[in-house]
């Protein structure tokens, strides 16, 4: 085994993407992802592809032009703020299948004492298990047009500010609770200069303390938001 296969093997890379396409779910009233076929090999020589998707689909990040006015764009972000320490926060055991779960500065503070204060700089990540239900929209996103999912509340998004974090990322529709419908911490994380990533998976995997996180996201020009390719790289 070499060290990069050491570094970088099966066990080590961790990756928090959930697949991008027709099946993805999507914000109520986005637009649908759409690909229509350029070109097929048997018969042109190649395979492409144009593709139709809003910039907030499936693994995506939020830059801070999202709910700023003159806040940075995806493109604007730069590199180093997207390869990050993580910390992730595992609250499973205190969602269960409660889908108006919020994330309180209390919870994070009683995390905090056992795993040690979260330090400036690093990306936190929020496992709640709704990940699980990714196949399954009335679960994932809400029954009908009602939004229902776990998030982050606005104590504790102040909380991370106030720690100094790059971003925050949620394995849920988005890092609001899906009843929050002013969006409190949108509106605390990103004019605060932090990003989002939402629709992440796997974050069980993901220890509390040591791992390092890319955020992968695709710098498009002006972009509110982009889909990324999320990756956490274990101790």
């Amino acid at each position: 085994m070499t060290a990069l296969d050491t570094l970088l093997g099966p066990d080590k890379v961790i990756d928090l993407t959930q697949p991008l396409g027709p099946a993805t779910i999507l914000w109520p009233g986005s637009q649908l992802f759409a690909a229509d076929v350029e070109g097929e090999v048997d018969t042109d020589g190649f395979y492409a592809r144009d593709l139709s998707l809003p910039e907030h689909s499936g693994t995506h990040l939020d830059a801070p032009a999202h709910f700023v006015s003159d806040g940075a764009t995806v493109d604007e972000i730069g590199i180093g703020a997207l390869v990050r320490p993580a910390v992730c926060l595992d609250v499973r055991e205190l969602v269960g299948d409660d889908a108006s779960f919020t994330l309180t500065a209390a919870m994070v503070e009683t995390m905090e004492a056992r795993d040690g204060q979260i330090p400036a700089g690093a990306a936190v990540l929020v496992c709640t298990g709704w990940d699980r239900f990714h196949g399954d929209a009335e679960r994932y996103r809400g029954p009908g047009d009602t939004l229902a999912f776990p998030g982050i509340g606005a104590d504790a998004a102040q909380l991370l500010v106030d720690r100094g974090v790059a971003g925050i990322g949620i394995d849920t529709l988005g890092v609001d609770a899906g009843h929050a419908s002013t969006f409190p911490t949108h509106h605390i994380t990103l004019p605060a200069g932090l990003w989002h990533l939402e629709g992440l998976t796997r974050l069980e995997r993901v220890p509390a303390r040591g791992a390092w996180l890319v955020a992968a996201a695709v710098p498009i020009v002006d972009a509110s938001g982009a889909p990324a390719r999320a990756f956490a790289i274990l101790p």
